[in-house]
């Protein structure tokens, strides 16, 4: 969709603003329809917080923005699959959809290594959308694990 395509270029701009300051470089965009509501990039090692994920510090300011932690009509975009953490949050703020680039089969709790949104025993369904900008979005994170292999000593 086309939609999608501006989104996710907009979450792979966070992604480069988290590559900057040394973070996994992971970005992430919430809409509702063509409103942007909040954009975020990784960010626990800048704010020595574990949770500081992308996705948790946009779901953050969307809440924040519309004064309710439910989002309910809103899309997430996201560069990485989310953890289990994140699909945590996006199943409580009752998020609608998430789309993402990149699979994570070491952490991904979306389709991976576990598929969280799949268990219908759950009080909220999330529509799923993978592989927007798939080539992108693997690449700039190979690109930041593959510098961080070569400036560490032996």
């Amino acid at each position: 969709m086309e939609t999608d395509e501006k989104w996710m270029r907009l979450a792979l701009e966070e992604a480069f603003l988290a590559r900057e300051s040394e973070e996994v470089p992971v970005g992430a965009v919430i809409v509702r329809g063509e409103e942007l509501l909040a954009q975020a990039h990784n960010s626990p090692i800048t704010l020595n917080d574990p949770s500081a994920h992308a996705e948790i510090l946009a779901i953050r300011r969307a809440a924040a923005l519309l004064g309710n932690y439910r989002l309910a009509g809103t899309t997430l975009y996201v560069t990485l699959e989310p953890c289990l953490m994140c699909a945590g949050a996006i199943l409580h703020a009752r998020i609608g959809r998430v789309v993402f680039g990149a699979a994570d089969p070491k952490g991904g709790a979306v389709v991976s290594l576990y598929r969280l949104f799949d268990d219908r025993r759950l009080n909220h369904a999330v529509e799923v959308t993978e592989g927007a900008h798939r080539e992108a979005c693997v690449e700039i994170l190979s690109g930041f694990f593959r510098a961080k292999r070569l400036i560490s000593p032996p």
